[in-house]
């Protein structure tokens, strides 16, 4: 079975994003909430979006199950205050939720948390973290260490003030964030999928790294995207500053919490991730539809079609692609496990 374990609902109908759009030009012009109600979205749109899309995607490219969340640069948590994000969190989800009603067997829910920026994340993201996972089974939560969206202005990961109250939540419910940016306000991180999203990537390993943040959370699961941003191509920069702080090393102090994706679109990059990484570290991923939408030219095949370099690669044996293809995500997402799609592979 392969199990993707990044994708997102990037492909709702118009009224979605303009409501967004009303919520924050509502905002920015009296300092407060929209009192509008979300806009309907019917099954039959639903269907329109992801048929012809990610579904279709999924069936070429031999893709069995995908773990689909908001589409994560319209998170958007730095442009409204958090009344605007519950509301705007939980419209998302719900649309998330029911493609996941509609599509059981290709789709299982990860969530949007209504962050804001300058909030810490308290009762207002775990009631929607609380409703999400237990009331509507979804098995994950998007995590954005960065919800100033590139002014980089609220505390950093470690921070027990601000983030700690979080993490046990996850830990109580038994599921894995993935850190993931949205969009970015800031020029030198545009295009965000370009600069903003590997930035964040590589700034939340670091700040893994060099903290006791899994000293405190023993059980706490972090899934960094698109192939861990700089960090594996640096890999030996990171165990040398980690040595040379003092620090324990990265198999000790991150890699027992920490996983990879392979959101990363041509040969030589997922080559060098299963190279560096240990396999029991990296989960299948394509982020389809999202950042990268082309064929290329050099290939004649879709730059996200990341299924094909990790057959292709020679860094991986037939056990280490059936642990990232299927047994890892299994282990990293437990409420996976009970999933219907999943009964056979979690029998194994």
């Amino acid at each position: 079975m392969i199990i993707d374990v990044h994708g997102h609902f990037t492909t709702t109908p118009p009224q979605v994003a303009d409501f967004r759009k009303r919520q924050v030009e509502h905002f920015e012009r009296t300092g407060h909430a929209l009192p509008d109600a979300p806009p309907a979205v019917s099954d039959e749109e639903i269907r329109a979006g992801l048929e012809p899309n990610q579904l279709r995607k999924m069936r070429e490219r031999g893709v069995d199950l995908t773990i689909f969340s908001p589409r994560a640069i319209g998170m958007d948590h730095h442009t409204c205050d958090e009344a605007s994000n519950v509301v705007w969190a939980r419209y998302a989800n719900d649309l998330v939720y029911r493609a996941c009603q509609l599509y059981p067997q290709q789709f299982v829910p990860a969530c949007q948390l209504p962050q804001a920026a300058g909030v810490p994340p308290r009762e207002r993201v775990f009631e929607e973290l609380q409703r999400c996972v237990v009331e509507r089974g979804f098995v994950a939560a998007n995590l954005n260490p960065d919800p100033t969206g590139g002014r980089w202005t609220d505390p950093p990961l470690w921070d027990r003030d601000w983030w700690y109250p979080l993490y046990e939540k996850l830990v109580e419910l038994d599921i894995p964030a993935m850190i993931h940016v949205s969009g970015s306000c800031n020029p030198h991180f545009n295009p965000a999928v370009a600069a903003h999203y590997l930035n964040g990537d590589t700034a939340a390993f670091v700040q893994c790294m060099t903290s006791d943040l899994f000293k405190d959370f023993p059980t706490l699961r972090f899934v960094i995207p698109h192939g861990g941003g700089a960090v594996p191509y640096h890999w030996g920069r990171y165990r040398g500053i980690a040595q040379d702080m003092g620090l324990a090393p990265l198999e000790e102090s991150v890699l027992r919490n920490v996983y990879f994706d392979t959101c990363v679109y041509h040969q030589p990059g997922i080559d060098l991730l299963l190279k560096v990484v240990p396999d029991a570290n990296i989960l299948f991923a394509s982020e389809t539809v999202g950042a990268v939408q082309g064929v290329d030219p050099q290939t004649g095949h879709a730059f996200d079609d990341t299924r094909r370099y990790i057959e292709a690669s020679t860094s991986a044996t037939p056990q280490s692609r059936q642990r990232i293809f299927e047994a890892n995500a299994l282990g990293v997402y437990p409420r996976l496990r009970s999933h219907p799609a999943c009964s056979d592979c979690a029998a194994r």
